[in-house]
């Protein structure tokens, strides 16, 4: 049996089609970006002065010598209670797993919610 895969990017500013990844990164974080043709060059050229005038990181040291900021996650410490979440979630008609990482879009909705 034949198996074709297509992948459909779709650009992340604008909803459009998407015509390539764009990957950069920000102090120690690295981010990938789908973008369309024209949002790419712009890109690219909000990022060229900096491009230009910077240096690439000394190989076998960090990326960044200043702490990297933390993403507040749920269960580790941070303002969201995963079972007061997972119950919500449930109650309004969100599928969610009794165990592991809450999906992104779930943790949006209930925030929004909140």
């Amino acid at each position: 049996m034949v198996q074709k895969v297509q992948t459909i990017l779709e650009d992340d500013l604008d909803g459009g089609p998407a015509d390539e990844t764009v990957t950069f990164a920000l102090d120690g974080v690295s981010y990938e970006i789908d973008l369309n043709s024209d949002h790419a060059s712009e890109m690219r050229d909000a990022f060229a002065p900096y491009v230009g005038n910077g240096r690439p990181p000394d190989s076998g040291k960090p990326l960044s010598t200043g702490r990297r900021p933390r993403a507040v996650t749920e269960g580790r410490g941070g303002d969201n209670n995963s079972a007061e979440i997972r119950a919500w979630a449930r109650e309004t008609g969100h599928k969610v797993n009794e165990r592991g990482r809450l999906p992104k879009e779930v943790l949006e909705a209930y925030r929004m919610a909140h």
